[in-house]
């Protein structure tokens, strides 16, 4: 398996009114091509930090974050944006979709960003919006599309810039039962037909349910990883 993030002894410490607080105490983690990984934990063990920190949307006080042989821990402020934009997908618990742009336009925000060209775009939020189902829905704002509707919009959006991999932040917690049945349903399906590597943070015992990794963080430390359903 083709490793794509390798975290090497991370460290995340913040300064609250001077007192120390230790976020992250010196985490080792290495995900290959492919994998369906949930981070889970108590609140404050970690587990989105460590997300953020992976995807540059954070900065770890000391250690190595490697992506494919990229330590992005040494980029530049404009060097991560480009970084993320070409080889990270996102996925928000508060679905972040863009309210006066289409679902068409959210999806090909990204690759607009890219240079891609019309004809590109067009094929590809065609062939993502239909594999999340969305079809009849491409040329709907958010407001007109339920939580589980802008949450597929999401992760079609996530995967146009056909990236490494995608982080997924607490993806279900605003979506009911079938709602979080439909979308695991649909990225357990990419992952498998394409490969796709997701790794989540998350409380859902849903998701969890359905991970084929389950990583547990307390206190800022890994206390277990654990290979299920495979």
């Amino acid at each position: 398996m083709t490793q794509v993030i390798k975290v090497e002894q991370v460290q995340k410490t913040y300064n609250e009114d001077t007192i120390p607080v230790h976020a992250l105490r010196g985490v080792d983690l290495e995900i290959g091509q492919g994998e369906f990984t949930a981070l889970v934990g108590p609140s404050g063990s970690g587990k989105t930090t460590l997300l953020n920190i992976i995807g540059g949307l954070d900065t770890a006080s000391s250690g190595k974050i490697m992506v494919k042989d990229q330590d992005i821990a040494q980029l530049s402020d404009g060097e991560m944006i480009a970084f993320r934009k070409q080889h990270i997908g996102f996925v928000f618990q508060a679905y972040n979709l863009i309210p006066v742009l289409t679902a068409k336009e959210n999806v090909e925000f990204v690759m607009l960003l890219q240079g891609a060209s019309q004809a590109e775009r067009d094929t590809r939020v065609k062939e993502l919006l239909a594999a999340v189902g969305l079809s009849e829905h491409i040329d709907r704002r958010p407001a007109q599309l339920s939580g589980g509707q802008q949450q597929r919009v999401a992760v079609a959006r996530a995967l146009a810039s056909k990236p490494m991999f995608v982080l997924a932040d607490e993806p279900t917690a605003n979506l009911d039962s079938k709602s979080t049945a439909d979308l695991l349903d649909i990225m357990a399906k990419l992952n498998k037909e394409e490969n796709i590597t997701f790794l989540f943070s998350t409380h859902d015992q849903r998701v969890i349910d359905r991970a084929r990794r389950v990583v547990t963080l307390e206190d800022g430390s890994i206390i277990s990883d654990e290979t299920v359903n495979a």
